[in-house]
């Protein structure tokens, strides 16, 4: 009784509850930890239906089925009254009553934004909800965290990147380790409720605002850390190299459970940074701590750093003149930021079943602007591809390539395909069509009218795309067990005199169509579309040829995992398009 007292804080004169339990259950073993009103009040239902009933292996099962989690061993370990050992168990009438295994296995399924107000309904809920299964679940479902909390690092290059090669010499190893989070005192709960949780708006693909440049910025859960990675094309003109990425900045969790944000440009490791959401799809980065960016040879080694990061050179082996001023330019402005930008978000673009290849961002040769990041997607009879990073002549956000699917293009003979007049007067002849249409429609239909041979081969024309997937389902149908059979390659040579930054190009194609292409003078002046031929390579890989120009892009698939990009529906990126257009228009 003694003992009862100095638990409850109640003196002899004040019936203690959990006391007046045990002598109501004198036969049981259990002892329920549960101190809520609402299960008091289920305890004592149950007791008076026991007492009509007469039978103490009522009592026990009504307390069993309102156990806690702390009672959970003693009712499922069978410790009841011997007599009553073959009384069949009361079927639970609300979610409270049913076990702590199975409430951790119904709470693992409900989104973690919801689990807070599920806390609310009672102190065993609450109880429950401290349970790290529940919590582990939710951050790899909604977050793809991967791996045991306690064995986590930051994967792939990033450990090296972000923590070796920021150890300075002086500094003992363990003061170094103490820059990283405390992973012994963390939880699951604590990663969802103060990292993952209130940073989620940032996860995805992001449009910085560099100017004319732009960027693809890719914010991913990385092991502990939130980090935002800016993706660079491969050095040029190697186009099907995988792409380059340089860590921006990174969140992480301190020991007081607390998020920090940390600028990781410049050369001196991580320092104070900051993130504001501007608005819904829409947040800016600062760094509080600029002079880690200076380098101790001023502006000329920064110069340097950033050529060889850039281009994999020196400006010593640039040997043309124009390409060295462009990049001295881009440099000036690029620097000028200091990692203090404006982020909007961008989707990837939505699959259909009758594209003609795989949407989705591609890497591409701009001669001497090198190599850049432009989207494809598809609407209608119409590929579009729109520039991520962009240049002072045709900006990021702009459409570069618009290709028309109805318009397909027959190559000719090998010896032909060399001679740039014969391709330069098909693709006229193609673009005069066009624009003819455009600008008279209806005399253009009735002149059609008096050309049955005509009008039957720009029909046909139009169903190429279409017939040539119906064949693809057609034959993946009959032949489950293996994949859709591309068309039949045809032969392709780039015609003498049209400039290649890659030499090496496929020898062969799918199909060509007639596209344009867009074309400026320097801070995009006097734009206009150019006609060109779009050359389908395979799966991976497309060219197009710049008649005007007289060079050649070969464009190369980016296949880096990008989670949290994908559109909610193609109209909501439509409306991305036009916004990034916006921007730089």
């Amino acid at each position: 009784m003694a003992v009862c007292a100095r638990l409850c804080g109640v003196g002899q004169s004040r019936r203690c509850r959990r006391r007046r339990q045990r002598n109501d259950q004198q036969d049981q073993g259990s002892d329920s930890d549960m101190e809520e009103e609402e299960e008091e009040r289920i305890v004592g239902q149950r007791r008076s239906e026991a007492g009509s009933s007469g039978g103490p292996g009522r009592v026990a099962a009504a307390d069993a089925a309102t156990a806690g989690p702390s009672d959970a061993c003693e009712y499922g370990s069978g410790h009841v009254n011997r007599g009553e050992s073959n009384t069949k168990p009361l079927h639970p009438e609300s979610l409270i009553e049913l076990p702590p295994e199975l409430l951790v296995e119904i709470f693992s399924l409900l989104p973690g934004t919801v689990l807070p107000n599920v806390a609310l309904v009672c102190k065993k809920f609450r109880q429950i909800l401290k349970t790290e299964t529940i919590w582990r679940r939710r951050c790899v479902e909604e977050f793809g965290m991967k791996e045991d909390l306690r064995k986590m690092e930051a994967g792939g290059v990033t450990s090296q990147d972000l923590y070796v090669k920021r150890v300075i010499p002086r500094v003992k190893s363990g003061r170094f380790m103490k820059l990283l989070p405390d992973y012994e005192h963390m939880d699951y709960k604590d990663v969802y409720t103060h990292l993952l949780h209130p940073y989620r708006h940032i996860l995805g693909l992001w449009q910085p605002d560099i100017g004319p440049y732009g960027g693809l910025l890719n914010v991913v859960v990385d092991g502990l850390f939130i980090i935002g990675w800016m993706y660079l094309p491969p050095h040029d003109p190697r186009v099907e190299d995988p792409m380059r990425r340089r860590p921006l900045f990174r969140i992480h969790l301190l020991e007081s459970k607390k998020a920090t944000v940390e600028c990781m440009y410049g050369h001196k490791g991580p320092h104070k940074g900051d993130i504001q959401t501007v608005k819904k799809d829409e947040f800016s980065t600062k760094c509080n701590q600029t002079d880690h960016h200076r380098m101790p040879g001023g502006r000329q080694e920064e110069f340097r750093t950033w050529l060889e990061e850039e281009w994999g050179r020196t400006l010593e082996e640039i040997f043309h003149e124009h390409m060295q001023e462009l990049i001295l330019m881009k440099f000036i402005y690029t620097s000028q930021y200091d990692n203090c930008l404006t982020y909007r978000r961008i989707y990837l673009p939505p699959s259909m079943p009758s594209d003609l290849l795989e949407p989705g961002l591609f890497k591409g040769t701009y001669g001497s602007h090198g190599l850049e990041i432009v989207m494809l997607s598809f609407h209608g009879t119409s590929a579009r591809a729109t520039k991520l990073t962009g240049d002072p002549n045709v900006p990021a956000g702009q459409l570069t390539l618009d290709v028309d699917l109805s318009q397909p293009v027959d190559l000719p003979e090998l010896d032909q395909q060399k001679n740039i007049d014969v391709l330069s007067r098909i693709i006229s002849g193609i673009h005069e069509k066009v624009q003819r249409e455009v600008e008279h429609p209806a005399s253009d239909s009735s002149a059609s009218a008096g050309h049955p041979a005509e009008e039957a081969g720009a029909a046909a024309a139009a169903k190429v795309v279409e017939d040539d997937h119906g064949a693809c389902e057609d034959a993946s149908q009959s032949e489950p067990s293996s994949s859709s059979h591309p068309p039949e390659a045809q032969p392709f040579v780039l015609p003498l005199g049209v400039m290649a930054r890659n030499e090496v190009y496929p020898r062969t194609c799918r199909k060509c169509f007639y596209g344009t292409g867009l074309i400026a003078g320097h801070g995009f002046t006097s734009p206009e579309r150019t006609p060109g031929l779009f050359v389908l390579f395979d799966e991976d890989r497309f060219g197009f040829i710049w008649l005007e120009l007289k060079s050649f892009s070969l464009y190369s698939r980016l296949t880096d995992h990008l989670p949290h990009a994908d559109a909610p529906n193609m109209e909501r990126f439509e409306a991305m398009l036009r916004n990034m257009q916006s921007w730089t228009s």
